[in-house]
């Protein structure tokens, strides 16, 4: 399966949760998402549609394959 937009869900260790995309396929998605925030946090992938406009804004931020970005701050 190739790359594709993913959004994962990241809880940290007092519960506060971000969420964050991964360019990647989804057996990557976890790992590489969970390398880029504070060990011990816990990371899912959600099983979420992308809007062609989300997909746009997604496409525009020029991630390469195996990039994430975060979307939220902390809640």
């Amino acid at each position: 399966m190739a790359e594709s937009f993913l959004v994962v869900q990241v809880t940290a260790d007092d519960t506060t949760t971000q969420i964050w995309i991964a360019l990647a396929k989804p057996s990557q998605a976890l790992t590489l998402v969970l390398a880029a925030v504070p060990e011990g946090w816990t990371a899912e992938v959600l099983d979420v549609p992308i809007t062609a406009e989300q997909q746009r804004m997604f496409e525009e931020l020029n991630l390469q394959p195996g990039d994430v970005y975060r979307l939220t701050k902390p809640t």
